[in-house]
């Protein structure tokens, strides 16, 4: 039985904190970039269930290869199994997508 490699990468990009999982971690052949490539995501039908996983799914819908320049990245962790994905703002470290709505007060 062959174990795929997973990495967990987090890095900067507009002020926020992005995790994400991918396949491959490697040196670009552009000077200065990190490659990262084979994105990992749930593929869940239905009812959805992690709007920050569906928001990163969306967002990086077409993307084949992602080339970050090597100062946005923050870590790079082999690990066993995906977690969570996140999106925190970098200056404060909340959560950008909050996990449900709030409902508005009644008036």
């Amino acid at each position: 039985m062959t174990t795929r490699i997973l990495y967990k990468i987090t890095f900067l990009s507009a002020g926020k904190i992005y995790e994400l999982y991918a396949r491959r971690v490697t040196a670009s052949s552009l000077w200065g970039f990190t490659e990262v490539s084979d994105l990992v995501f749930d593929v869940n039908e239905g009812l959805v269930v992690d709007p920050t996983e569906e928001r990163l799914r969306d967002e990086f819908a077409h993307t084949r290869v992602l080339h970050l320049p090597m100062q946005s990245v923050l870590r790079v962790e082999e690990v066993d199994r995906k977690g969570q994905l996140s999106i925190r703002d970098a200056g404060t470290g909340e959560k950008v997508v909050t996990p449900f709505p709030m409902p508005a007060k009644p008036r």
